[in-house]
């Protein structure tokens, strides 16, 4: 099982609003441990609040499995990033007051065999078959 904390919130607490569209602050810090054996690390935002289906804001992967943290508006060094439900590419800020946000963090088995920018669901489903161990942080609404 793995652990994911933030220094900015608890887990269940409000997403503070500096990481939201009206923020401006990026994506927050993240720690994490419990992912030894791992061949490398992905975190996958997203809000699967009251509204339709579930919406990701974030998708890193190929994350050094030594790595435990996660700087705020920082990825780590040699990482990359796959498209989000918008279509970019990198953190998309939270909007919705009423969200459920999801920061999971997976160990898994493998590198991907991804390029950075590469679409969303086949990011997923790469995740979900390589997936050894997971732990996830929500934040409920923004603040």
């Amino acid at each position: 099982m793995i652990s994911v904390s933030s220094p900015r919130f608890r887990d269940g607490a409000p997403l503070p609003h500096g990481y939201s569209c009206d923020g401006g602050m990026g994506n927050p810090p993240l720690r994490w441990s419990g992912t030894s054996g791992a061949k490398s690390v992905a975190l996958v935002v997203d809000d699967n609040g009251p509204r339709s289906e579930a919406e990701v804001h974030w998708v890193v992967f190929n994350i050094d499995p030594n790595t435990t943290e996660l700087a705020e508006n920082g990825v780590p060094r040699g990482s990359r990033e796959g498209k989000t439900t918008t279509g970019k590419v990198g953190y998309v800020p939270p909007c919705a007051p009423n969200g459920n946000y999801r920061f999971t963090v997976y160990a898994l088995d493998a590198k991907l065999d991804l390029q950075q920018g590469a679409p969303l669901a086949e990011t997923l489903e790469h995740i979900a078959g390589h997936t050894i161990a997971r732990g996830r942080l929500t934040a409920s609404n923004i603040e």
